[in-house]
């Protein structure tokens, strides 16, 4: 009977233990990049840290009201008393599409009204045009990196080899933020579906009087690949 007694307790502990809840996350920085306009899908980039590995899957949901753009950075965490928990931070990036907003500065706040809160703006241009982007962009898939240098290497495959590096452009949000725009250009009119592989070194400008910034690499069809990188001051 005891033993009974205790197996149904130890099975209420595990059951317990294994219902997340859905809790606010620390945030470290909020990342506003500079270039979009009022036909751009927005995008906002939060830094954070899980506290422990009871947290799981962070996620974010935004929504403007009165001007201002909230965004909520949320995880699923499990009870401490369950078994796989242990004490690890656990840091990521989250990307924010706000979706297409009007030309003009709005103000970002994010966990609002609890002690993660942080602030921060992003300025929306008005549209040139109507295409989605005024140029080809290196499909980008991840950004190298090696401590201790400004060097980094955008690594990816383009859809054809009729497209060949034109320049790579940095823009400043003038806070933390280098929008990296790796901009292509077509040499022949004769485009052959050709996966074709890259790796183009760059060196990160060094304006910002910050030791991290964001690497906001544009992508094809209006996506995008986000890398933090530590700077030597």
């Amino acid at each position: 009977m005891k033993a009974l007694i205790l197996l149904l307790a130890l099975f209420s502990l595990v059951s317990y233990a294994g219902t997340p809840v859905e809790t606010l996350v620390p945030v470290d920085g909020v990342y506003s990049p500079n270039g979009f306009d009022s036909n751009d899908n927005s995008e906002i980039i939060v830094e954070g840290w899980l506290p422990n590995l009871c947290h799981k899957t962070p996620m974010t949901k935004s929504e403007i009201k009165d001007g201002k753009i909230h965004i909520t950075v949320t995880a699923l965490r499990y009870d401490e008393s369950s078994p796989f928990c242990p004490e690890m931070i656990v840091p990521f990036i989250q990307s924010v599409n706000v979706g297409i907003l009007d030309k003009g500065m709005y103000e970002i706040v994010v966990n609002g009204k609890s002690p993660y809160q942080k602030n921060s703006k992003i300025k929306i241009s008005e549209s040139s045009s109507n295409a989605l982007d005024d140029h080809i962009y290196a499909n980008v898939h991840y950004v190298e990196k090696s401590h201790g240098t400004k060097i980094v290497t955008l690594n990816g495959y383009n859809p054809s080899d009729c497209l060949v590096l034109d320049e790579v452009k940095f823009v400043s949000n003038e806070v933390n933020t280098y929008s990296v725009l790796p901009i292509m250009k077509k040499v022949r009119d004769f485009c052959p579906m050709k996966m074709t592989p890259f790796a183009y070194d760059v060196e990160v400008p060094q304006s910002l009087n910050v030791n991290k910034v964001l690497l906001h690499v544009r992508g094809m069809d209006g996506t995008s690949v986000n890398s933090i990188l530590h700077l030597e001051q």
